[in-house]
C-alpha cells in the first residue's frame, strides 16, 4: 500500500506587508499568530520556529530536535447551538486523568472568562520517559464564538522560569472567533 506524503497539508502560511495604519498590536518581542481568519489568535515569541501539522500548528523555541519546548494549537468550528453549559472543567479533569505520561504532580484548574469565551487550563509535572527528565505540560481548552481550541505547552522543569511568562502571554492574548475580513488592516467584523 502506498504511503501518504508526509506533508500533504491544508495549511497555508502567508506573511503580509502591513500598512502603517494597521490595527494589529502584539507585545514587544512577540508576533501575532492567527488561524482560520481569526478563529484563534494569540501572541507567540517572534524568534520561535513555526511548523504546521496535519491538524494543528506547532511552535518551538529552536529547530527540532534542538528545541526545549513545544507549543501546539488546534481548533474546531462548532455547530450552532448553546455551548454556555458545556462542562469545560470536567473535560479538563478527564483529559489529565487519561494522559498516559508518568504524572508526578497535578495543578489546579484555572478558569478565565473573556467577552464571549470561556477558557480553562491546568498544568502537571511528568517524568519524560525518553530523556528520564522532569517536564511540565500545560493544557488549555477554549470555547467561544463558535470556536473550540486546544492548546498544549510542554517544557522542561529547568526552563520554567524562562517559559512560564510565554504561557502567560498566550493566555492573556488568546482570542476566539474574532474573524478578520482584511488581514492587512486588522479590523474584525462579524461575518
Amino acid at each position: 500500500m502506498a504511503k501518504k506524503p508526509k506533508h500533504d497539508l491544508k495549511w497555508v502560511k502567508e506573511t503580509l506587508s502591513l500598512p502603517e495604519n494597521h490595527n494589529w498590536k502584539s507585545q514587544d518581542g512577540y508576533n501575532i499568530f492567527v488561524a482560520g481568519r481569526g478563529a484563534v489568535r494569540f501572541d507567540v515569541p517572534e524568534d520561535w520556529i513555526f511548523e504546521p501539522d496535519e491538524k494543528s500548528f506547532k511552535f518551538f523555541d529552536g529547530k527540532p530536535p534542538n528545541d526545549n519546548c513545544r507549543l501546539e494549537v488546534s481548533y474546531n468550528l462548532l455547530p450552532e447551538g448553546d455551548w454556555t453549559l458545556f462542562p469545560l472543567v470536567s473535560v479538563m479533569k478527564e483529559l489529565v486523568e487519561k494522559d498516559e505520561r508518568n504524572i508526578l504532580e497535578k495543578g489546579e484548574i484555572v478558569s478565565l472568562k473573556r467577552q464571549t469565551a470561556r477558557i480553562v487550563w491546568t498544568e502537571f509535572k511528568f517524568l519524560d520517559s525518553q530523556e528520564n527528565r522532569e517536564a511540565y505540560s500545560r493544557t488549555c481548552i477554549g470555547l467561544g464564538s463558535g470556536v473550540q481550541c486546544l492548546i498544549t505547552f510542554d517544557y522542561w522543569v529547568d526552563d520554567a522560569e524562562r517559559l512560564t511568562p510565554v504561557w502567560d502571554v498566550v493566555m492573556n492574548t488568546l482570542t476566539l472567533g474574532l474573524f478578520i475580513r482584511d488581514p492587512r488592516q486588522g479590523f474584525a467584523f462579524p461575518d
